[in-house]
């Protein structure tokens, strides 16, 4: 066995520019609400480049796993390899997963054209070929069929079905026949056999599930393997020894929080009630709300209340009932003498808009109502309605704030606005001896892990981050608790620190969290300078539409199929092979009699057409003015030329006579598919020309920042004041023109702190300047965005230079970007902007008289020392 596993083969080709390039299908076939981030594309370039490359895996059957973290989107992965396999001639793909509640949550996202998670596009095409994406209970004998067949079924199903065959069941035989890629959700648990190898009988191996599974993969020798899991036991040396050659990527819990895609957590620990624990959720809960209207976003937090027992379970949901009738603001008042910073703040909050806090009160008993609650206890009532509300709880028109559960939604499960998890017991249950986690509580952390994927959300417009966390530069920002998930628990010390180690172990948490402080320094604070100073910057805007006089090519000419629908049928004798015969002769005769009919929309009765479009908030007036400026009514942009007049609708007519109403029908499932179109029209951007003020002392303050790692001889998070390598060290504590105590930045950023006290400081300290280095820590209006494509950026240093002359006051902004190497490249639009702002920028009011604002050259000591040292010689000659 090698100990190279198969992902850091792939890490080398990468490294080398040697991975595939990822194929046009799976962007163009997924969903239009799917934005693929970096790690998914790096993913699917892995596979592609491993399928097609022999010598990767030695024309051996392809058999992977993708070992990713919960909320990673393994299943856009699993929708992505599909559209993949098929232009690989693969049309047959088996579904199959352990619970039958996950298999219901992903029927729904690969068949309901109407879920929001629905992981295709709209009209999935190959070659020219339209694809349709069914379900099936048997793979078709059709050989050449264009269509994507889905097979969905449990292991334990599938393991009943091949051994103890049924009608409409698949068999051996299906499996033999033609190739199959079977896909396996939480394939961990299809090992058992391989964790007990060597204890195991050859009789015991044929009854498990593993030896199912393989039995059908190595049926045919085309067929693929496709596994997904974000929990493979590698600590097991046999499950090490099956995988070492098949994770093909490795993307775990641990690397999703690094890279900002997990909400924060923290422990919310209180000496409580059950119940004062609940209400203190409620009102954090019902506080994120607010914030989040605040942000004008309509996101609704979810709250989990989890029980140990059913009984238990039940019992306070009647309780919590009961209490929440008998709700006064006096009782949310009293929980202030908790002395607990977080639940001061939020309440502080609602006492500016209502002292007595009857509108909490009330706002609480009507957010969280019978009606939008949910029991997912594992009792019977756990019907598969329930299934589909708890895996659609960001929807929009998905009421649901409060899940009563026990161990229903330990597995397949996540959400992206379960905000706070209750534990309504305080027992430690199963602790760990020895120092080891006990088995509840890695359970405990592992739910825990199904609410950690972000909420997006867009603040202060930056789109770039909408789908990671914000705050982590600003962690007394009071918006961090939009990004931060709050487990409420009994303030127990053991249990805390139990529970602490188990979310290390799952990669939920670091070992040891970093937090650095930026403190401005106290004669900072009082000079005038701090006092008076405007710092500037400029606005993203939308871009002018005002151009754009007709639709896009794409709509003009657009067809759209629609078939009538038929009203003819047949009463046939299931024994009576006459009438049988004469039913297939029907049936032929009808299918001859189908004709097509196509009509412009410019020909469609416009009471019609103007009736479909009413369907559709998108196709209202004002919004397709808005989005086509030179539109000058509805009635223009659905029969004129420019617009959609030429568009088609070809009708499948199955009788003789077409209604009105099956015009109306075809009309409304067209312009579905517009409005669909409009909504995905995506704005675009530029940045102001005019550069607006912001008093320095209202948003520059003291930060505190989270790390999760410190680069050691003085890389990012290492102190400047304190670091061990002399060519970064410098104690800014005795530097008045660093207006922080130190500076946690990159070697590059440390570089050019100390370039400006060696190089720099001289000639200003020269010419009798006051001057001022500010770092930037992501200060939402230091950004500045470029201005031909509103593209945000944050240049890491402001440098202020004034000059006091006897009438007047000239002071100079300038901004800084040290830069390595390796994104020089990359990051040239940044540096192209920063050239451009001095020439371009406006200030336009009266404030900013004597103030000019530009951006130098990169700072990057092994290429652009020259050009950035004769723009330093140049700003200090002009001021």
């Amino acid at each position: 066995m090698s100990d190279q596993f198969l992902y850091e083969k792939l890490d080398v080709l990468k490294e080398t520019n040697q991975l595939s390039a990822m194929p046009d299908i799976i962007e163009k076939g997924l969903s239009k609400n799917i934005v693929l981030r970096e790690y998914q594309k790096e993913a699917f370039q892995y596979f592609v480049t491993y399928f097609e490359n022999d010598g990767l895996h030695k024309n051996k059957q392809i058999h992977t796993l993708f070992h990713m973290a919960t909320g990673a989107g393994k299943t856009v992965m699993m929708a992505g390899l599909i559209l993949y396999l098929y232009t690989k001639g693969y049309r047959k793909f088996l579904f199959f997963v352990n619970q039958t509640n996950i298999l219901k949550k992903t029927e729904e996202n690969f068949l309901n054209t109407l879920s929001s998670k629905y992981l295709f596009a709209d009209e999935l095409s190959y070659l020219g070929m339209k694809i349709k994406v069914k379900k099936v209970d048997r793979f078709s004998d059709i050989p050449l069929d264009d269509d994507i067949e889905l097979l969905f079924t449990t292991t334990q199903k599938l393991h009943m079905d091949m051994w103890d065959a049924k009608e409409n069941a698949p068999t051996c035989a299906d499996f033999e026949n033609d190739k199959i890629v079977l896909i396996s959700d939480e394939s961990h648990h299809i090992n058992s056999n391989t964790k007990k190898k060597k204890t195991s009988t050859e009789e015991d191996a044929e009854k498990s599930w593993e030896y199912t599974v393989n039995r059908v993969f190595y049926s045919n020798k085309d067929s693929i393997l496709l596994e997904f899991t974000a929990t493979a036991d590698l600590k097991n040396e046999n499950v090490l020894e099956k995988y070492t050659d098949k994770i093909i990527y490795n993307y775990p819990l641990a690397r999703f929080r690094e890279s900002g895609y997990t909400k924060d957590f923290q422990n919310f620990a209180t000496d409580t009630s059950l119940w004062d624990r609940t209400l203190i959720a409620l009102i954090l809960s019902e506080y994120r709300r607010y914030l989040f209207a605040d942000l004008k976003l309509n996101i609704k937090p979810v709250i989990m209340l989890k029980s140990r027992k059913i009984k238990e379970s039940e019992a306070f949901h009647d309780e919590f009932f009961k209490r929440m009738q008998e709700l006064t603001g006096d009782e949310i008042k009293a929980l202030q003498s908790a002395n607990i910073p977080l639940l001061s703040k939020a309440i502080a909050y609602f006492e500016k808009k209502d002292e007595t806090l009857e509108n909490l009160e009330h706002s609480l008993k009507n957010s969280f109502t019978e009606d939008n609650t949910i029991i997912m206890n594992g009792s019977s009532d756990d019907n598969d309605a329930n299934q589909i509300k708890v895996n659609s709880l960001e929807d929009k028109d998905n009421h649901i704030r409060l899940i009563f559960a026990v161990d229903m939604l330990n597995e397949g499960w996540d959400v992206l606005n379960l905000f706070d998890i209750v534990r309504l017991y305080d027992s430690r249950q199963g602790s760990g001896k020895a120092g080891k986690i006990g088995s509840y509580t890695i359970k405990e952390a592992q739910l825990i892990g199904r609410g950690a994927r972000y909420c997006p959300f867009t603040y202060d417009g930056d789109e770039e981050l909408k789908f990671k966390r914000k705050f982590d530069n600003d962690l007394t920002n009071d918006y961090r608790i939009l990004e931060t998930m709050l487990f409420h628990s009994l303030n127990d010390s053991r249990y805390i620190a139990e529970l602490k180690q188990a979310l290390i172990a799952t990669g939920l948490q670091p070992k040891d969290a970093i937090t650095c402080e930026y403190h401005l320094k106290k004669d900072f604070k009082s000079s005038d300078f701090y006092k008076t100073t405007y710092v500037y910057s400029n606005k993203r805007l939308p871009r002018d539409r005002t151009e754009i006089k007709t639709v896009e090519p794409s709509l003009k000419t657009k067809i759209y199929y629609y078939t009538q629908k038929s009203l003819s049928g047949n009463v046939v004798g299931l024994f009576d092979q006459i009438r049988q015969e004469n039913s297939s002769l029907n049936k032929q005769v009808n299918r001859s009699k189908t004709t097509l009919r196509t009509i412009y929309f410019k020909d469609v009765d416009y009471n019609i057409l103007s009736g479909a479009a009413a369907c559709y908030p998108e196709l209202r007036f004002n919004v397709l003015k808005d989005k086509y400026p030179h539109v000058s009514s509805l009635k223009e942009f659905l029969t004129a030329d420019d617009f959609l007049g030429n568009s088609m609708l070809e009708i499948t007519q199955t009788s003789g006579h077409l209604s009105g109403k099956d015009i109306f029908e075809a009309c409304k499932i067209a312009l579905g598919k517009v409005a669909n179109y409009i909504a995905n029209i995506k704005q675009e951007f530029v940045g102001s020309k005019e550069f607006q003020p912001h008093m320095l002392k209202s948003v520059l303050h003291d930060k505190k920042i989270y790390l999760s790692s410190i680069t050691e001889n003085g890389g990012h998070g290492d102190s400047q004041n304190d670091c061990i390598n002399e060519d970064y060290r410098l104690n800014l504590v005795d530097e008045p023109w660093y207006v922080f105590n130190d500076n946690y930045g990159t070697s590059e950023e440390k570089q050019l702190v100390k370039y400006f006290k060696t190089v720099i400081e001289p000639k200003l300290k020269e010419k009798n300047l006051e001057y001022y280095l500010i770092r930037n820590e992501r200060i939402p209006e230091l950004a500045i965005y470029s201005f031909d494509a509103g593209e945000r950026f944050e240049p890491d240093f402001l440098l202020f230079i004034k000059k006091k002359e006897m009438s007047e006051v000239k002071t100079l902004q300038a901004y800084i970007e040290p830069k390595g190497t390796q994104l020089l490249m990359q990051d040239a639009w940044k540096e192209q902007f920063l050239s451009e702002i001095k020439d371009e920028h406006q200030i336009n009011d009266l404030l900013g008289s004597g103030y000019t604002v530009l951006g130098l050259p990169f700072f990057n000591q092994e290429n652009r020392m020259a050009e950035f040292s004769q723009a330093i010689d140049e700003l200090v000659d002009q001021i």
